[in-house]
């Protein structure tokens, strides 16, 4: 009799391995600097001419009456009969003249 070869049996082993997880790193950014905040305020400073002061030159725009006067703001001109205020005349300033045209509280 001979014999017939029959299923034969194979064994498979699987291994399977896991990797230690690696430590996880903690990066810290630098902090952002602190915005640096600057207030201004315009201060406009107004002197008032000297009595007396100036040089008498003659010239038409300047006032030869002797006296002077100065205003602080249109309300003091009015308030002392003085306004409208024309270059040249005593109390005249830029300041009085929002407009440019030579005549102040109009």
């Amino acid at each position: 009799m001979s014999e017939k070869p029959g299923p034969s049996v194979t064994v498979t082993t699987t291994a399977t391995t896991t990797a230690e997880p690696l430590p996880a790193k903690t990066v810290t950014a630098p902090p952002k600097p602190a915005p640096t905040v600057t207030k201004t305020k315009t201060v406009r400073v107004t002197v008032a001419p000297a009595a007396g002061a100036g040089d008498n030159t003659g010239s038409d725009s300047e006032d030869t009456s002797g006296g002077s006067a100065y205003y602080a703001n249109c309300t003091a001109a009015r308030a002392a009969g003085a306004a409208p205020v024309y270059t040249g005349d005593p109390g005249y300033g830029r300041h009085l003249d929002r407009d440019g045209d030579g005549v102040g509280c109009e």
